[in-house]
C-alpha cells in the first residue's frame, strides 16, 4: 500500500484524530455561521423598526443603502460595511479566504479528515474571531453607545469590550478544543450557580 494511502487510513482510523477534526471542521463552519450572522444580521437589525404579523418591519432603506451594492446579502453588506469604515478592503480579502475555506470543508469533508486540519484552517479561525470582533466592537461604539443617551460622552476603553458573537466563540472553542479542566470548567460554573445535578 502507498504510504500515502496507509497514513490518510490510518488518519481517518485513529478515533482521536477523527473525532478532533470532526470537531474542528464544525467548529470552523458554526464560527462562519457567527460572522455572517453579524455581517448581515446588525445591518439588518438596524435598519427594523417594529414588529407586524409577518414579523420584524425592515425599513425600505435596508433595500436602497444596502440590498442594492450586491444581490449576495452578505458582500452587499460588506460593500456598507467597508463604506461606514467598520471594515477595510483588507478585511474583505480576509472574510474571502475564510469563506473559502469554510466552502471547501463542508462541501469536501471528506477529503479534510483523513488529512487533517491545516495549520492555515486554524489560522483562519483566528483570523475570522479579529472580523468579528472588529465589526461587533464598532457596532457597539458607533451605535449602541453612540445612541444612548446614558451613555454618550463617557470614556470607554475599546480594548476592554468583549462582545456576546466573541464570547460565543471563544466558549465553543473551549469546550470543544479545551483540555478537560477546560472543557468542564463553564459546565461546572453554570451548574454551580443556577443548580443541577
Amino acid at each position: 500500500m502507498d504510504d500515502n494511502v496507509r497514513q490518510s487510513w490510518e488518519n481517518f482510523l485513529d478515533p482521536s484524530l477523527l473525532r478532533t477534526n470532526l470537531i474542528v471542521a464544525s467548529i470552523y463552519i458554526c464560527a462562519f455561521e457567527i460572522l455572517k450572522e453579524s455581517i448581515i444580521g446588525r445591518i439588518k437589525g438596524f435598519f427594523t423598526f417594529g414588529f407586524n404579523e409577518n414579523g420584524p418591519t425592515v425599513d425600505e432603506k435596508y433595500n436602497k443603502e444596502v440590498l442594492s451594492r450586491n444581490s449576495s446579502p452578505v458582500y452587499a453588506s460588506l460593500s456598507w460595511l467597508e463604506e461606514v469604515k467598520a471594515i477595510d478592503n483588507e478585511d474583505v480579502e480576509v472574510f474571502e479566504k475564510i469563506k473559502e475555506r469554510r466552502n471547501d470543508i463542508a462541501h469536501e469533508l471528506m477529503h479534510f479528515l483523513p488529512k487533517g486540519m491545516s495549520v492555515d484552517t486554524i489560522e483562519l479561525l483566528g483570523e475570522m474571531v479579529d472580523l468579528l470582533y472588529k465589526i461587533e466592537v464598532w457596532w457597539i461604539v458607533n451605535v449602541e453607545i453612540a445612541t444612548d443617551p446614558d451613555l454618550v460622552g463617557k470614556e470607554f476603553d475599546e480594548d476592554g469590550i468583549m462582545p456576546g458573537p466573541v464570547i460565543t466563540f471563544r466558549l465553543l472553542i473551549d469546550i470543544a478544543l479545551g483540555t478537560e479542566k477546560e472543557s468542564d470548567y463553564y459546565f461546572k460554573e453554570f451548574r454551580k450557580r443556577f443548580g443541577g445535578n
